[in-house]
């Protein structure tokens, strides 16, 4: 069957609110794919997982024409343009930024595999680590042989998962390497020049947010 898609690049600047979504989308679509299901409307697919029908047509629309009338999407197809729309159609390459509890954990989590991202290097400035390898066997790095391994590897994203007190030296050293992505797991606010991307994962923010929500409801029950 030919592929009703007709995808094109978008037109305007697209929000990360909207690219956050389309991650949302594509997993979405992968668990439809492994239940077996072949098309699906924009109705069907909000409500399944609720989400916002009209939100998902306009979405999809600033990057073509995906959907069939008087059927829907076809599953696969539009998991495919998702892929290729949010890069994932190569496979990335990733290094970690410490050798600790947290950033072991990260290089031997398997699923950032399975959606292709492959954790090729681990830096730390610890002698005891540097030489060793995790569990899956990830080669951890001198930090000082950074700008090596980066353009040996070819490795495109970093991320930090290191101390506070000492991200932001390991982040202007991963800029100085020539990464231009980003991935930071160190609390507090670190600044990148304007041409690298970076997005935080602050862990103790959520714990934080978590903690309100448990504190209003035990207000709401006194």
């Amino acid at each position: 069957m030919n592929s009703p898609n007709k995808r094109r690049p978008a037109a305007e600047p697209v929000s990360e609110l909207t690219t956050n979504r389309l991650s949302v989308y594509l997993r979405c679509l992968s668990q439809l794919e492994s239940a077996g299901v072949e098309t699906i409307s924009s109705q069907a697919l909000a409500e399944q997982f609720h989400l916002n029908a009209a939100q998902i047509r306009k979405d999809l629309a600033y990057f073509g024409e995906f959907g069939v009338r008087g059927v829907g999407y076809y599953v696969k197809d539009l998991k495919r343009n998702l892929r290729q729309i949010l890069g994932l159609d190569r496979k990335l390459r990733v290094a970690v930024m410490g050798a600790g509890n947290l950033g072991l954990a990260l290089a031997d989590y398997p699923g950032f595999k399975r959606e292709g991202f492959e954790i090729v290097a681990m830096f730390d400035v610890a002698d005891s680590k540097i030489g060793d390898a995790s569990r899956s066997g990830v080669s951890i790095n001198d930090l000082k042989d950074l700008k090596k391994v980066v353009r040996k590897e070819h490795i495109d994203i970093a991320v930090i998962a290191v101390p506070a007190e000492s991200a932001q030296d390991v982040l202007d050293q991963v800029v100085a390497a020539g990464i231009k992505a980003v991935l930071n797991f160190s609390p507090g606010s670190l600044m990148v020049p304007p041409d690298v991307k970076m997005k935080g994962v602050d862990l103790t923010v959520s714990l934080e947010s978590l903690s309100f929500y448990l504190a209003q409801g035990m207000d709401a029950e006194k």
